[in-house]
Protein backbone atom coordinates (compact mmCIF):
# COMPACT_ATOMS: atom_id res chain seq x y z
CA UNK A 1 0.00 0.00 0.00
CA UNK A 2 1.05 2.95 -0.71
CA UNK A 3 0.21 6.97 -1.14
CA UNK A 4 1.61 7.08 -5.33
CA UNK A 5 -1.82 7.88 -7.56
CA UNK A 6 -2.01 4.03 -8.60
CA UNK A 7 -3.69 3.73 -4.63
CA UNK A 8 -3.51 -0.71 -5.22
CA UNK A 9 -3.10 -3.16 -8.02
CA UNK A 10 -6.06 -3.76 -10.37
CA UNK A 11 -7.64 -6.71 -9.39
CA UNK A 12 -7.52 -6.25 -5.72
CA UNK A 13 -11.02 -7.38 -5.03
CA UNK A 14 -13.40 -8.86 -7.68
CA UNK A 15 -14.59 -7.06 -10.08
CA UNK A 16 -16.73 -9.34 -11.67
CA UNK A 17 -19.79 -9.15 -9.68
CA UNK A 18 -18.47 -12.48 -7.67
CA UNK A 19 -18.34 -11.19 -3.74
CA UNK A 20 -17.68 -12.84 -0.78
CA UNK A 21 -20.32 -13.85 1.51
CA UNK A 22 -21.87 -10.34 2.89
CA UNK A 23 -20.76 -9.40 6.59
CA UNK A 24 -17.00 -10.13 6.33
CA UNK A 25 -14.45 -8.27 4.63
CA UNK A 26 -12.72 -11.67 3.56
CA UNK A 27 -15.60 -13.48 2.55
CA UNK A 28 -15.99 -16.32 4.68
CA UNK A 29 -18.85 -17.73 6.57
CA UNK A 30 -20.18 -15.64 9.01
CA UNK A 31 -19.85 -17.44 12.60
CA UNK A 32 -23.00 -16.59 14.60
CA UNK A 33 -24.19 -18.57 17.43
CA UNK A 34 -26.72 -20.77 16.77
CA UNK A 35 -28.25 -20.32 20.16
CA UNK A 36 -29.91 -17.08 18.71
CA UNK A 37 -32.89 -15.60 21.40
CA UNK A 38 -36.76 -15.12 20.08
CA UNK A 39 -37.82 -12.50 17.67
CA UNK A 40 -38.58 -9.42 19.88
CA UNK A 41 -36.20 -10.68 23.08
CA UNK A 42 -33.23 -8.73 22.41
CA UNK A 43 -32.57 -7.49 25.91
CA UNK A 44 -29.49 -5.59 27.58
CA UNK A 45 -26.99 -7.55 29.44
CA UNK A 46 -27.69 -5.30 32.45
CA UNK A 47 -31.69 -5.32 32.00
CA UNK A 48 -33.58 -7.86 33.74
CA UNK A 49 -35.23 -10.89 31.37
CA UNK A 50 -38.20 -10.10 31.90
CA UNK A 51 -37.31 -6.34 30.92
CA UNK A 52 -39.20 -6.45 27.38
CA UNK A 53 -37.95 -4.22 24.62
CA UNK A 54 -39.13 -1.07 23.27
CA UNK A 55 -38.25 -1.47 19.83
CA UNK A 56 -40.55 1.08 18.33
CA UNK A 57 -40.74 3.23 20.97
CA UNK A 58 -37.46 5.56 20.30
CA UNK A 59 -36.31 5.53 23.22
CA UNK A 60 -34.02 2.34 22.97
CA UNK A 61 -33.29 -0.69 24.75
CA UNK A 62 -32.29 -0.05 28.50
CA UNK A 63 -28.77 -0.41 28.91
CA UNK A 64 -27.96 0.42 24.98
CA UNK A 65 -28.98 3.57 24.29
CA UNK A 66 -30.53 5.58 22.28
CA UNK A 67 -31.30 3.32 18.42
CA UNK A 68 -29.89 4.95 16.09
CA UNK A 69 -31.71 6.33 12.75
CA UNK A 70 -33.91 4.30 10.82
CA UNK A 71 -32.42 2.14 8.55
CA UNK A 72 -28.81 2.55 9.90
CA UNK A 73 -28.16 -0.03 12.08
CA UNK A 74 -24.46 -1.26 11.04
CA UNK A 75 -24.04 1.04 9.06
CA UNK A 76 -20.57 2.76 9.92
CA UNK A 77 -20.27 6.92 9.07
CA UNK A 78 -17.98 6.97 6.21
CA UNK A 79 -14.63 8.45 6.31
CA UNK A 80 -13.53 11.88 4.10
CA UNK A 81 -10.20 12.91 4.20
CA UNK A 82 -10.38 14.62 0.70
CA UNK A 83 -13.26 16.00 -1.33
CA UNK A 84 -15.11 13.00 -1.05
CA UNK A 85 -16.83 10.43 1.56
CA UNK A 86 -14.74 6.91 0.88
CA UNK A 87 -18.33 4.71 0.11
CA UNK A 88 -20.29 5.21 -3.02
CA UNK A 89 -21.07 8.14 -4.67
CA UNK A 90 -24.15 9.99 -5.66
CA UNK A 91 -24.21 12.42 -8.45
CA UNK A 92 -24.53 15.08 -6.13
CA UNK A 93 -21.10 14.13 -4.34
CA UNK A 94 -19.28 13.56 -7.63
CA UNK A 95 -20.49 16.84 -8.90
CA UNK A 96 -19.71 18.37 -5.72
CA UNK A 97 -16.10 16.55 -5.55
CA UNK A 98 -15.02 17.65 -8.59
CA UNK A 99 -15.87 21.27 -7.82
CA UNK A 100 -14.31 20.96 -4.40
CA UNK A 101 -11.27 19.77 -5.70
CA UNK A 102 -10.72 23.16 -8.35
CA UNK A 103 -11.98 25.35 -5.09
CA UNK A 104 -9.17 24.25 -2.73
CA UNK A 105 -6.85 23.49 -5.41
CA UNK A 106 -7.68 26.47 -6.88
CA UNK A 107 -3.74 27.53 -8.00
CA UNK A 108 -2.54 24.18 -9.54
CA UNK A 109 -5.83 23.55 -11.20
CA UNK A 110 -6.16 27.26 -12.45
CA UNK A 111 -2.48 27.18 -13.40
CA UNK A 112 -3.09 23.81 -16.03
CA UNK A 113 -5.84 25.01 -17.29
CA UNK A 114 -5.52 28.38 -17.39
CA UNK A 115 -1.97 27.54 -19.43
CA UNK A 116 -3.87 25.13 -21.51
CA UNK A 117 -6.70 27.61 -22.13
CA UNK A 118 -4.14 30.15 -23.74
CA UNK A 119 -2.18 27.73 -25.91
CA UNK A 120 -5.73 26.82 -27.46
CA UNK A 121 -7.06 29.97 -28.05
CA UNK A 122 -3.58 31.20 -29.19
CA UNK A 123 -3.71 28.40 -31.87
CA UNK A 124 -7.33 28.79 -32.65
CA UNK A 125 -7.42 32.20 -33.25
CA UNK A 126 -4.59 32.04 -35.10
CA UNK A 127 -5.63 29.45 -37.39
CA UNK A 128 -9.22 31.96 -37.74
CA UNK A 129 -7.11 34.50 -38.89
CA UNK A 130 -4.70 33.20 -41.42
CA UNK A 131 -5.42 30.10 -42.13
CA UNK A 132 -9.30 29.68 -42.96
CA UNK A 133 -10.34 30.35 -46.05
CA UNK A 134 -12.77 33.31 -47.27
CA UNK A 135 -16.19 31.64 -47.07
CA UNK A 136 -17.20 30.70 -50.66
CA UNK A 137 -19.99 33.01 -52.26
CA UNK A 138 -22.76 30.45 -53.96
CA UNK A 139 -23.43 31.60 -57.30
CA UNK A 140 -27.28 32.23 -57.24
CA UNK A 141 -27.65 30.77 -60.69
CA UNK A 142 -25.92 27.85 -59.71
CA UNK A 143 -27.78 24.31 -59.98
CA UNK A 144 -27.86 22.21 -56.72
CA UNK A 145 -24.84 20.19 -57.76
CA UNK A 146 -22.28 22.76 -58.79
CA UNK A 147 -24.19 24.62 -55.09
CA UNK A 148 -23.22 20.88 -53.34
CA UNK A 149 -19.58 20.35 -55.01
CA UNK A 150 -18.84 24.38 -53.50
CA UNK A 151 -20.32 23.33 -50.28
CA UNK A 152 -18.14 20.02 -50.18
CA UNK A 153 -14.89 22.08 -51.56
CA UNK A 154 -15.42 24.81 -48.67
CA UNK A 155 -15.75 22.42 -45.84
CA UNK A 156 -12.76 20.30 -47.00
CA UNK A 157 -10.95 23.26 -47.29
CA UNK A 158 -11.70 24.46 -43.54
CA UNK A 159 -11.05 21.21 -42.46
CA UNK A 160 -7.51 21.02 -43.73
CA UNK A 161 -6.90 24.50 -42.48
CA UNK A 162 -7.95 23.52 -38.95
CA UNK A 163 -5.72 20.28 -38.64
CA UNK A 164 -2.47 22.26 -36.84
CA UNK A 165 -5.44 23.84 -34.00
CA UNK A 166 -6.79 20.30 -34.19
CA UNK A 167 -3.30 18.82 -32.95
CA UNK A 168 -2.41 21.75 -30.76
CA UNK A 169 -5.68 21.27 -28.96
CA UNK A 170 -5.57 17.24 -28.57
CA UNK A 171 -1.82 17.64 -27.03
CA UNK A 172 -3.02 20.19 -24.74
CA UNK A 173 -6.33 18.49 -23.57
CA UNK A 174 -4.12 16.40 -22.89
CA UNK A 175 -1.40 17.26 -20.51
CA UNK A 176 -4.61 19.38 -19.10
CA UNK A 177 -6.41 16.14 -18.16
CA UNK A 178 -2.95 13.78 -16.82
CA UNK A 179 -2.36 16.87 -14.70
CA UNK A 180 -5.72 16.95 -13.47
CA UNK A 181 -5.97 13.13 -12.80
CA UNK A 182 -3.12 13.60 -10.78
CA UNK A 183 -4.44 16.51 -8.81
CA UNK A 184 -8.16 15.01 -8.08
CA UNK A 185 -6.19 11.26 -6.82
CA UNK A 186 -4.24 13.32 -4.38
CA UNK A 187 -7.76 15.22 -3.28
CA UNK A 188 -9.77 12.21 -2.43
CA UNK A 189 -6.84 11.40 0.12
CA UNK A 190 -6.64 15.42 1.42
CA UNK A 191 -2.81 15.98 0.13
CA UNK A 192 -2.24 18.78 -1.32
CA UNK A 193 -0.29 18.79 -4.90
CA UNK A 194 1.85 20.98 -6.54
CA UNK A 195 2.27 21.30 -10.46
CA UNK A 196 5.62 20.40 -10.27
CA UNK A 197 4.67 17.06 -8.46
CA UNK A 198 1.71 16.75 -11.06
CA UNK A 199 3.89 17.01 -13.67
CA UNK A 200 6.50 14.16 -12.39
CA UNK A 201 3.46 11.60 -12.08
CA UNK A 202 1.79 12.37 -15.00
CA UNK A 203 5.31 12.38 -17.89
CA UNK A 204 5.93 8.89 -17.44
CA UNK A 205 2.47 8.39 -18.56
CA UNK A 206 1.76 10.80 -21.72
CA UNK A 207 3.25 8.83 -24.28
CA UNK A 208 0.40 5.99 -23.41
CA UNK A 209 -2.63 8.61 -22.81
CA UNK A 210 -1.91 10.07 -26.41
CA UNK A 211 -2.50 6.43 -28.13
CA UNK A 212 -4.96 6.20 -25.83
CA UNK A 213 -6.65 9.27 -26.87
CA UNK A 214 -6.50 8.91 -30.80
CA UNK A 215 -7.33 5.27 -30.08
CA UNK A 216 -10.72 5.63 -29.00
CA UNK A 217 -11.73 7.89 -31.58
CA UNK A 218 -10.44 5.53 -34.46
CA UNK A 219 -12.17 2.96 -33.12
CA UNK A 220 -15.58 4.74 -33.27
CA UNK A 221 -14.39 6.09 -37.09
CA UNK A 222 -14.12 2.52 -38.03
CA UNK A 223 -17.47 1.36 -36.20
CA UNK A 224 -19.36 4.07 -37.77
CA UNK A 225 -17.55 3.06 -41.57
CA UNK A 226 -18.52 -0.48 -40.77
CA UNK A 227 -22.25 0.18 -39.98
CA UNK A 228 -22.78 2.92 -42.85
CA UNK A 229 -20.54 0.49 -45.61
CA UNK A 230 -23.73 -1.54 -47.15
CA UNK A 231 -25.76 1.30 -48.19
CA UNK A 232 -22.70 2.95 -49.42
CA UNK A 233 -21.83 -0.12 -51.86
CA UNK A 234 -25.73 -0.54 -52.74
CA UNK A 235 -25.81 3.48 -53.38
CA UNK A 236 -22.98 3.45 -56.09
CA UNK A 237 -24.59 0.72 -57.62
CA UNK A 238 -28.01 3.11 -58.17
CA UNK A 239 -29.36 2.66 -54.90
CA UNK A 240 -29.27 2.15 -50.87
CA UNK A 241 -29.59 5.56 -49.50
CA UNK A 242 -31.81 4.93 -46.86
CA UNK A 243 -29.74 1.79 -45.83
CA UNK A 244 -27.03 4.68 -45.78
CA UNK A 245 -29.13 6.78 -42.97
CA UNK A 246 -30.25 3.33 -40.81
CA UNK A 247 -26.25 2.84 -41.03
CA UNK A 248 -25.36 6.35 -39.76
CA UNK A 249 -27.57 6.15 -36.89
CA UNK A 250 -26.73 2.12 -36.04
CA UNK A 251 -22.92 3.28 -35.67
CA UNK A 252 -23.90 6.75 -34.14
CA UNK A 253 -25.75 4.05 -31.57
CA UNK A 254 -22.53 1.95 -31.31
CA UNK A 255 -19.89 4.71 -31.15
CA UNK A 256 -21.97 5.81 -27.96
CA UNK A 257 -21.93 2.48 -26.18
CA UNK A 258 -18.06 2.85 -27.27
CA UNK A 259 -17.60 5.70 -25.68
CA UNK A 260 -19.16 5.00 -22.16
CA UNK A 261 -17.58 1.58 -22.12
CA UNK A 262 -14.50 2.82 -22.54
CA UNK A 263 -14.72 6.44 -20.77
CA UNK A 264 -12.77 5.31 -17.43
CA UNK A 265 -9.99 3.81 -19.44
CA UNK A 266 -7.57 7.20 -19.05
CA UNK A 267 -8.12 7.44 -15.27
CA UNK A 268 -7.08 3.70 -15.33
CA UNK A 269 -4.50 4.40 -17.51
CA UNK A 270 -2.77 6.90 -15.79
CA UNK A 271 -3.54 6.05 -11.87
CA UNK A 272 -2.90 1.96 -12.19
CA UNK A 273 -0.27 2.46 -14.83
CA UNK A 274 -1.74 0.44 -17.19
CA UNK A 275 -1.09 -0.18 -20.53
CA UNK A 276 -3.33 1.26 -23.82
CA UNK A 277 -5.11 -1.95 -24.37
CA UNK A 278 -5.19 -2.78 -20.48
CA UNK A 279 -6.72 0.23 -19.33
CA UNK A 280 -9.32 -0.47 -22.44
CA UNK A 281 -10.24 -3.49 -20.85
CA UNK A 282 -10.11 -2.40 -17.33
CA UNK A 283 -12.94 0.49 -18.25
CA UNK A 284 -14.91 -2.52 -19.94
CA UNK A 285 -14.96 -4.24 -16.78
CA UNK A 286 -16.11 -1.56 -14.55
CA UNK A 287 -18.08 -0.20 -16.50
CA UNK A 288 -19.90 -3.24 -17.63
CA UNK A 289 -23.18 -3.36 -15.34
CA UNK A 290 -23.16 -0.14 -14.80
CA UNK A 291 -23.43 1.54 -18.02
CA UNK A 292 -26.81 3.59 -18.07
CA UNK A 293 -25.58 4.96 -14.70
CA UNK A 294 -22.33 6.10 -16.15
CA UNK A 295 -24.12 7.10 -19.21
CA UNK A 296 -26.46 9.25 -17.44
CA UNK A 297 -24.12 10.91 -15.57
CA UNK A 298 -21.76 11.72 -18.65
CA UNK A 299 -24.92 12.94 -20.62
CA UNK A 300 -25.71 15.18 -17.16
CA UNK A 301 -22.54 16.77 -16.63
CA UNK A 302 -21.88 17.67 -20.28
CA UNK A 303 -25.14 19.34 -20.07
CA UNK A 304 -24.31 21.31 -16.94
CA UNK A 305 -21.12 22.38 -18.81
CA UNK A 306 -22.23 23.37 -21.97
CA UNK A 307 -24.79 25.58 -20.00
CA UNK A 308 -22.12 27.23 -17.59
CA UNK A 309 -19.62 27.26 -21.07
CA UNK A 310 -22.75 29.13 -22.85
CA UNK A 311 -23.27 31.51 -19.72
CA UNK A 312 -19.40 32.64 -19.72
CA UNK A 313 -19.17 33.12 -22.93
CA UNK A 314 -22.14 34.59 -23.96
CA UNK A 315 -21.11 38.48 -22.62
CA UNK A 316 -17.96 37.96 -23.99
CA UNK A 317 -19.16 37.14 -27.11
CA UNK A 318 -21.96 40.32 -27.71
CA UNK A 319 -18.72 42.39 -26.50
CA UNK A 320 -16.65 41.33 -29.11
CA UNK A 321 -19.32 41.43 -31.95
CA UNK A 322 -20.02 45.34 -31.02
CA UNK A 323 -16.90 46.50 -30.58
CA UNK A 324 -15.75 44.96 -34.06
CA UNK A 325 -15.70 47.32 -36.99
CA UNK A 326 -18.53 45.73 -38.82
CA UNK A 327 -20.53 45.38 -35.43
CA UNK A 328 -24.00 44.54 -35.44
CA UNK A 329 -24.83 45.66 -39.33
CA UNK A 330 -22.55 43.43 -40.33
CA UNK A 331 -24.33 40.45 -39.00
CA UNK A 332 -27.62 41.22 -40.60
CA UNK A 333 -26.12 41.99 -43.75
CA UNK A 334 -23.83 38.68 -44.00
CA UNK A 335 -20.79 40.75 -44.57
CA UNK A 336 -19.37 40.23 -40.89
CA UNK A 337 -15.58 39.84 -40.61
CA UNK A 338 -13.62 38.24 -38.04
CA UNK A 339 -11.26 41.28 -37.00
CA UNK A 340 -8.37 41.32 -34.41
CA UNK A 341 -10.91 42.82 -32.06
CA UNK A 342 -13.27 39.94 -31.84
CA UNK A 343 -11.33 37.41 -32.07
CA UNK A 344 -8.94 38.38 -29.14
CA UNK A 345 -12.15 39.21 -26.91
CA UNK A 346 -13.94 35.91 -28.01
CA UNK A 347 -10.92 34.49 -27.31
CA UNK A 348 -10.86 35.75 -23.69
CA UNK A 349 -13.93 34.34 -23.00
CA UNK A 350 -13.04 31.06 -24.55
CA UNK A 351 -10.03 30.93 -22.33
CA UNK A 352 -12.38 31.40 -18.63
CA UNK A 353 -14.81 28.99 -20.22
CA UNK A 354 -12.78 26.70 -20.39
CA UNK A 355 -10.64 27.92 -17.36
CA UNK A 356 -13.86 26.51 -15.44
CA UNK A 357 -15.27 23.53 -17.70
CA UNK A 358 -11.97 21.70 -17.75
CA UNK A 359 -11.91 20.65 -14.47
CA UNK A 360 -15.58 20.19 -13.64
CA UNK A 361 -15.07 17.45 -16.66
CA UNK A 362 -11.85 15.91 -15.81
CA UNK A 363 -13.08 15.49 -12.09
CA UNK A 364 -16.27 13.63 -12.63
CA UNK A 365 -14.57 11.76 -14.92
CA UNK A 366 -11.62 10.59 -12.94
CA UNK A 367 -14.82 10.44 -9.34
CA UNK A 368 -16.62 7.90 -11.63
CA UNK A 369 -13.98 5.61 -11.91
CA UNK A 370 -12.90 6.01 -8.63
CA UNK A 371 -16.57 5.33 -7.39
CA UNK A 372 -16.73 2.30 -9.43
CA UNK A 373 -14.01 0.75 -7.88
CA UNK A 374 -15.46 1.17 -4.38
CA UNK A 375 -18.66 -0.26 -5.68
CA UNK A 376 -16.93 -3.25 -6.96
CA UNK A 377 -13.86 -3.88 -5.53
CA UNK A 378 -13.74 -2.10 -2.15
CA UNK A 379 -11.19 0.30 -3.41
CA UNK A 380 -12.68 2.69 -0.22
CA UNK A 381 -10.76 -0.01 2.40
CA UNK A 382 -7.45 0.57 0.67
CA UNK A 383 -7.86 4.88 0.08
CA UNK A 384 -8.31 4.96 3.81
CA UNK A 385 -5.41 3.10 4.58
CA UNK A 386 -3.31 5.32 2.02
CA UNK A 387 -4.90 8.15 3.70
CA UNK A 388 -3.81 7.22 6.95
CA UNK A 389 -7.42 6.68 8.94
CA UNK A 390 -7.54 3.19 9.30
CA UNK A 391 -9.81 2.42 11.82
CA UNK A 392 -12.09 5.20 11.57
CA UNK A 393 -15.62 5.58 10.32
CA UNK A 394 -16.09 2.01 11.31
Amino acid sequence: MNDTPGWTSPGSAPSDGQNGTPGRPDGSASEWSQQQPPAGQWQSPAAPPQAPARAHSGQGVPGWGPQPPHGQWGVPAAVKPGVIPLRPLSLGEILDGAVTTMRRYWRTVLTVTVTVAVIMQIAETLTQRYLMPTPATVDPDAGPAEVMAQTVESMKAGVIASIPAYVIMIVATLVSAALLTIVISRAVLGRPVDLATAWREARPRLLQLLGLTLLVPLIGAAVMFVAMLPGILLETAGGGGGLVVAGALIGLVAMIWLMIRFSLASPALMLERQGVIKALKRSAKLVQGSWWRIFGITLLTQLIVAIVAFILALPFGIIAVIVSSDGLAGISSGSFQTTWSFLLISGIGGIVTSAVTYPVMAGVTVLLYIDQRIRREALDIELTRAAGLAGQGG
